[in-house]
């Protein structure tokens, strides 16, 4: 049996707000964590930080292009020969001044690629390393925007992208219960960060508490299901 001194994580838009909490959570549990950001000089000023919590490798990766992702796979592959957990954080939140009826189909396209497609593509692209772990997770960080009852005509493509990626969960679920692997996707609710504002209740340490949870210590036999508070909520 592996111990948690040996498991790895991978954290996208790990370098801050909630992605950096729960890597920094990780570590602090004995994970190895993989971080990756848009900007890899703000990878690795993130890796720096979190450095002397445990092994924490730093990558340029940006979800929304796939030569991106692609360049970052052959990275990775360098760097680990199997992946346990795979938290798909990284996401825009570009709705200023829009509402359902006069956002643009280009706003749409950028934050539904970035926000629910490039997760997906994610899970793809790393699912040979994740078969080769015997408790594999993939948690992807959602909101109570893609609630069905917290749909907002004035958040369109964030809740829009969050709605979808919360079906894209059940069907990764579906896709990938045969080979063990679960995946579950989480409100944090509303935290303190550069996408939250200032005047957030929560901190990202409570944001991030129940992806740490579910990649660290929830029972393997749930998938398939939203979380909040480590409580299911409903879809």
């Amino acid at each position: 049996m592996e111990n948690k001194r040996d498991k790895i994580a991978l954290v996208t838009g790990g370098n801050r707000g909630i992605g950096f909490a729960i890597a920094q959570g990780l570590l602090q549990k004995g994970y190895q964590v993989i971080i990756t950001s848009r900007s890899l000089a703000k990878a690795q000023e993130a890796a720096k930080k979190l450095q002397p919590l445990g092994k924490v490798i730093s990558i340029e990766l940006a979800v929304a292009d796939d030569n991106s992702i692609e360049q970052a796979v052959v990275t990775i592959n360098q760097e680990i020969n199997r992946l346990d957990v795979l938290i798909n954080n990284a996401g825009i939140y570009p709705d200023r001044d829009v509402n359902i009826l006069t956002i643009s189909r280009k706003l749409l396209d950028s934050t539904l690629n970035t926000n629910t497609f490039g997760a997906i593509r994610m899970v793809q692209v790393l699912l040979p390393l994740l078969e080769k772990s015997q408790d594999a997770r993939v948690i992807n960080i959602s909101s109570g925007y893609g609630q069905i009852n917290g749909l907002s005509a004035d958040v369109p493509s964030y809740c829009l992208s969050k709605l979808a990626l919360n079906g894209a969960t059940i069907m990764l679920a579906d896709a990938l219960s045969s080979k063990g692997i679960v995946v579950n996707a989480v409100c944090p609710g509303w935290v303190r960060t550069d996408m939250g504002g200032e005047s957030a209740p929560r901190s990202p340490e409570q944001g991030a508490d129940t992806a740490i949870w579910l990649a660290t210590e929830a029972s393997g036999s749930e998938t398939g299901k939203f979380w909040r508070d480590r409580t299911e909520i409903s879809y």
